[in-house]
């Protein structure tokens, strides 16, 4: 019997257009999704035991930013299990090398990547953590 279980993604953004936007595309493609306005909110499901099994943020974002929440999960020990994984405007070389100092396993470009090419690039990623 095949497992149907499907792949849980929390998508962090503080855009409410993108986050709908992502949430529909990553729905269709068959992912549970769960969706934060800002890395607050994000916190708080995640210390509420919302277990993801991948965790897509952006970076730039009021209040705390993504590097900041990713240092606060790992110091507090949540969704120690999910890929993370960076989707930002900013290509950076050193945002590009923090993220992963900070244990995201990959960094997507949202300005040069379609939504589609989001979700293939997210699932391919998946693939090679997991």
């Amino acid at each position: 019997m095949e497992q149907s279980i499907l792949p849980k993604i929390m998508i962090i953004d503080d855009d409410q257009f993108l986050l709908d936007m992502y949430a529909i595309k990553f729905g269709q493609s068959q992912f549970e999704v769960a969706t934060s306005l800002g890395s607050e909110s994000a916190v708080k499901k995640l210390q509420a035991g919302f277990t993801p099994d991948v965790i897509l943020l952006d970076i730039m974002m009021p209040v705390m930013n993504g590097f900041e929440f990713l240092e606060k999960i790992n110091t507090e020990h949540l969704a120690e299990s999910a890929v993370k994984i960076i989707l930002s405007n900013r290509g950076d070389q050193n945002d590009i090398a923090r993220g992963k100092e900070l244990g995201a396993s990959g960094y997507i470009v949202k300005a040069s990547t379609t939504p589609a090419e989001v979700i293939a690039q997210v699932t391919t990623i998946m693939n090679q953590v997991k």
